[in-house]
């Protein structure tokens, strides 16, 4: 299902163990105070997967400047996933690809993503935090937050670590299928896209269960 994905690597490796205070953590299965924050990235784009990211912070050594990723910019964001992956208990990213959204649909995919990026985390947290208004499935007490990544740090943290992850994925999307612009967009709906998909037609990584791509299918 990845062979589209040359950052398949990449992303595997994003899971993150920074020993610090180890006499205080506790090992897989055991119960701890740590808390694991939860975001995705890429529920709404045409084409490419949804990502998450699971992360544990340090509280003794907090993060200036967390925020919900959306509202930093693209210099910022990468700037500050640096500092989370160096200062982080643990970081893992998740994710579903496009052919897993298209048979799940997007709401499960993005469960799953989030689910994957719990599992790898180094560390069992003894909860765990998610944006939104569901939870993934996992052996963790977990509770949703709407707006979490507003009020929370470590999902600040993951929504940050979640698109950075994402949106360099889908650099590499846009070398290897030019002309839809998703480096630019990365992937959403805007104008260029929807202009480009009519002209061009659908690539491989394209979403085909959302509409907009649906109907380039079923029309052509």
């Amino acid at each position: 299902m990845t062979a589209d994905l040359p950052l398949a690597m990449l992303i595997a490796a994003g899971t993150r163990w920074r020993r610090k205070s180890c006499a205080n953590i506790a090992s897989p299965g055991e119960k701890s105070g740590l808390v694991a924050g939860v975001d995705e990235a890429g529920r709404g784009p045409l084409a490419g997967p949804v990502v998450a990211a699971a992360v544990i912070l340090d509280e003794t050594d907090r993060i200036a400047g967390l925020a919900d990723s959306k509202t930093l910019s693209e210099q910022h964001r990468e700037q500050l996933a640096q500092v989370i992956r160096e200062k982080a208990l643990a970081c893992s990213i998740g994710r579903a690809d496009h052919l897993e959204i298209d048979r799940l649909n997007i709401l499960n995919a993005s469960l799953l993503a989030m689910q994957r990026a719990i599992d790898g985390l180094g560390i069992k947290p003894g909860r765990v935090l998610v944006d939104g208004n569901r939870c993934p499935n996992t052996d963790c007490p977990a509770t949703a937050i709407i707006k979490g990544d507003q009020t929370e740090a470590c999902i600040s943290a993951a929504s940050i670590l979640a698109k950075v992850s994402r949106d360099r994925e889908m650099l590499e999307m846009d070398r290897k299928y030019p002309g839809y612009g998703f480096a630019r967009h990365k992937g959403y709906p805007t104008p260029q896209h929807v202009r480009a998909l009519s002209e061009i037609g659908p690539c491989p990584i394209h979403r085909r269960s959302f509409a907009p791509v649906q109907r380039l299918i079923y029309f052509d």
